[in-house]
Formats: C-alpha cells, structure tokens, sequence
C-alpha cells in the first residue's frame, strides 16, 4: 500500500472492497461484441445515497427515475447500470423503459423499487430493447461478487469508447475503526461535466449523515470531475452517485467530527484519481494534460481560467504536436472572462518557463519538445494578481478523436 498523509492508497481496491458491498457484470446484447453491457452495484443493508446529475437541459430518463430513488428517503441498496444506450430524449417511452428497468432490478433482488438507483450510457436517441434489458437483470444477482472478480465485470460493464476502466480505492482510521471509500468511472468522450457520457459511483462503508454525504459530494464534484474535459461537451447522462453502507461501525461524520477531515480528503482523493483517470482515457488521447492557476482572485475564478486552458482546442491540438506554442494558452487565459492583470502572467510548461511577467523569455525548443512528448504534460499559470488557485485536467486533441466521433453510431 501507498501510504499518503492522512489514508492509505489500496491498488487492488475496487468498488466493492468497502464492507457490505458486491459487484457484478454480464452481457444482455446491448452492445455488437461480446462485452459485458449489464452491471450492477448491491449493498447488503439499506446504504446512506447521495448524487450529482448534469446540469444539461435535456437529461435522460434514468436520472429521474434515480433522483426520484434518492428523495424518497435518501437511501439505496442497488444500482443496475448498462451501456451501450443513453435511454436519452426517448420520450414517454424511454422514461416508462426507465422505470421498468428499476422495477426488474427491485424484483430481482427482492427490494423496494425506492432502493433502486438505474443509470444508462451510450448512444443517444435510441430506445431501450427492453426484452434484453430484463432478461440480463434476472441474471445480476448471480452475477454479483464480493472483492476483485464481481468489481471487474462490473467495470467492464460500464465502459463505451472507453479504453480502460477506472478505480481508486483507499483506507483512513475513523474513531479507531477501518474506513474504506472505493470508486468505479467511465468516460472518454462527451466530456466537460457541470454537475457530469460520465457516470461514476463511490462506495463507502463509512457511517454518515445523508446531509454530509451530499454536501462533500458537491464540494469534491466542483474541484475534481468538474474540472476535467474532453471535448467540451457536457453529456445527457453523466451522474455521480455515493452510497455508504455505515458497517465500519464508526460514529456518524459530519463536519465537526474530529476525522472529519481526513474523510475528505480521502473521498476528495478517490475522485480526483477517478477524474483524471477519464481524462486521461479521453477518445484519441495520447497525453495527460494539467493545467494549474494560481494567483487569482479567487479559488473560483482559477478553477473558470483552468478550465478554460484546458478545454482550448487550440491548445490541446498544441499538446498532440507537442508544440511549446505558449501564446495560445495566454490567449485563453485572456478570454475566460475573469479578472487577470495582463503585466504580471507568467507561463511554465513543466519546469521550463516560456513568459515571465507577460513577456516571452528564451527557453530550449528542443528540451521543450522532449517533455511535451511525454506522458503527462502540466501547464503552470501564476497569474500574479491574489491567492485563488486551481488544477484542471484533459487531454490532448488527436487525429483519432475525429475518427471515433465522425462514426460514433456506425
């Protein structure tokens, strides 16, 4: 184990490592190959449950149904997931084929309808075949797994453009007990989330208020998946779903509690892996981008310039050229429409400074090449102008995003 600070990092954790959850994966024929496609996430006793949706206008059927799920006493026990489908702007029907769903999966597991979250993800503007749908949700809870095997087919599961699956797991002391928080994500594309085809979900076995999980849900959401982008695009689907089964056996946290802290930071810590995981798998990427800004008016306005680096075409298409070409990320700290003195900006591509106090200065083309070449790029921007600060993260803008794109649905 990686030991950092306040918790301890867990390789091998997944989504199902915190106690009373399982895990589990198949394939229904929602998807041409044979990848899993059904999934689903169960917890053993009714789990405190929090999320975050999109703030697009035109959200998909699942996110009603799942808010519905959450308001009616802010707990859950499963969550059926399936790609290969957005269940969006389906109408009347996509939102009955949502409940339905929810009601296959409460029969199936013997629970409530209420403790029943569904989330879908894919293409858009296509019904549900909801005969495969069914019949692959009578099958999830033999499919279900405690640990690594139920957790992998149910990442699998999840999974569209994506390239790779997603986890983070860690362990913290609460009160002298063990507290896991473990996470699973997908994305790659239709990225830029505002919260966030993101869907990610935490589990935790923490004992916590339904108000704090919310609440330090929304605050780790704006400061980690809300500062990725792929492509700027904010999808129909992306949802953000928290459940903690309280078997760690702690007292309640919230803030005030004296670990209450080192919970955060933790959470904060398996999102943030989460995020730039997505990032990073963004459709076509070959590099990491970072951008980070500090000395800003405010922690707010950092984030607004961050991502607006980040999300620049211009830039990304720089990045996949492994072009030095500082002056357009100046251009679009210029144009994110906060407060910046146009004097005092200074521009680091890792540690080789290309502007200080606004001016250019003389730096290696060729030293600037090799580590633009790299796996993981990071942008510095000090602004010079306060204390806020912020870190973005996205990609590069490659041939093959294009390609992926241009025959999405073919």
């Amino acid at each position: 184990m990686e030991v950092v600070s306040l918790f301890q990092v867990v390789p091998e954790g997944t989504v199902a490592s915190p106690q009373g959850f399982q895990a589990g994966g198949l394939h229904c024929g929602l998807k041409k190959t044979s990848r899993n496609d059904l999934g689903a996430i169960y917890c053993e006793v009714p789990a405190t449950a929090a999320a975050v949706y999109t703030t697009n206008a035109f959200q998909a059927a699942p996110l009603k149904v799942t808010r519905e799920s959450i308001a009616s006493n802010g707990r859950l026990r499963a969550v059926v997931v399936n790609s290969g489908n957005a269940n969006a702007c389906t109408g009347r029907q996509g939102e009955a084929d949502a409940y339905a769903m929810r009601a296959a999966a409460a029969d199936a597991f013997g629970l409530a309808a209420s403790e029943v979250a569904v989330a879908s993800t894919g293409v858009i503007g296509e019904l549900l075949p909801m005969d495969r749908v069914v019949g692959g949700i009578v099958g999830l809870p033999a499919a279900l797994a405690a640990g690594d095997e139920g957790a992998d087919q149910f990442a699998q599961a999840i999974l569209t453009t994506d390239l790779v699956k997603k986890e983070s797991c860690v362990t913290l002391t609460v009160d002298g007990h063990e507290v896991t928080i473990a996470g699973a994500a997908k994305g790659s594309g239709m990225i830029h989330p505002n919260m966030a085809t993101m869907l990610a979900f935490v589990t935790t076995d923490a004992v916590i208020s339904q108000q704090a999980l919310q609440g330090l849900l929304g605050q780790t959401t704006d400061v980690t998946f809300n500062m990725i982008t792929v492509d700027g695009d904010t999808s129909t689907n992306d949802m953000l779903i928290a459940m903690a089964s309280g078997l760690a056996g702690n007292t309640e946290l919230a803030p005030g509690h004296p670990d209450w802290d080192s919970f955060a930071a933790a959470f904060r810590h398996v999102c943030q892996t989460l995020a730039q995981a997505i990032a990073r798998d963004g459709e076509g990427a070959t590099r990491l981008v970072e951008v980070t800004v500090s000395g800003a008016v405010t922690d707010q306005s950092a984030r607004a310039i961050a991502k607006t680096v980040i999300g620049s075409s211009l830039v990304k298409s720089a990045m996949f050229g492994a072009d030095a070409n500082w002056g357009r990320i100046i251009a679009a700290v210029g144009r994110a429409g906060e407060p910046v003195n146009p004097d005092t900006v200074d521009i680091k591509l890792g540690d080789i400074p290309v502007l200080i106090g606004s001016q250019p200065v003389a730096f290696d083309e060729e030293q600037a090449l090799a580590y633009l070449q790299g796996d993981t790029v990071v942008i510095h921007v000090e602004l010079h102008y306060g204390a806020g600060q912020a870190t973005a993260w996205g990609c590069d803008l490659t041939y093959d995003y294009v390609r992926i794109n241009a025959a999405y649905r073919t």
